[in-house]
């Protein structure tokens, strides 16, 4: 059973949970980014993913590849931008809507703060699900490291490995 894990990260936290989930469960990485990057520091950083994550802005992506046809579990990979998921992820998901019906999808995130329950309800109206297979919420875990998030991670990739096991 196959499972991509696709991801779009600017600090590297995202980064960081996507090759940890690979590496336990042999997924493909699908790293995404935008044609034009944001600003990754200072005031317009926050000013340009914010805006463009409440705004629902679907930015132009570079070229990567992905055949939704060959995988059994689509992961999601997003840092958390303003309460929603980046618009990169976003992007992916409206170009591949249509290929992702009816796909088992899990999600994890990487926050600074709060509202990531909420960003994640927000993305399965994307795909026009209720709920995703598999959650995993964290906050800075490359910056912080912390055990329980080694073992929340852990505890993910068991989860997803089940799903691709039915």
């Amino acid at each position: 059973m196959k499972i991509a894990v696709v991801f779009y990260s600017m600090s590297g936290n995202t980064e960081y949970i996507a090759s940890a989930v690979a590496n336990e469960t042999g997924a493909d990485l699908i790293k995404i980014e935008p044609v034009v990057p944001y600003p990754d520091k200072g005031f317009k950083m926050f000013f340009h993913g914010g805006r463009g994550a409440i705004f629902g802005e679907t930015p132009k992506l570079k070229e990567y590849e992905f055949d939704a046809q060959k995988y059994d579990l689509i992961v999601f990979g997003t840092p958390i931008w303003a309460g929603n998921a980046t618009p990169p992820v976003h992007t992916f998901m409206e170009d591949n809507k249509n290929a992702l019906k009816g796909k088992k999808t899990a999600v994890f995130t990487c926050s600074s703060g709060g509202s990531a329950e909420k960003a994640v309800r927000k993305m399965a109206g994307y795909l026009g699900i209720e709920k995703f297979d598999a959650v995993l919420l964290t906050k800075d875990p490359k910056l912080k490291n912390l055990p329980e998030d080694r073992e929340k991670t852990k505890e993910f990739c068991k989860s997803l490995i089940m799903l691709t096991d039915n």
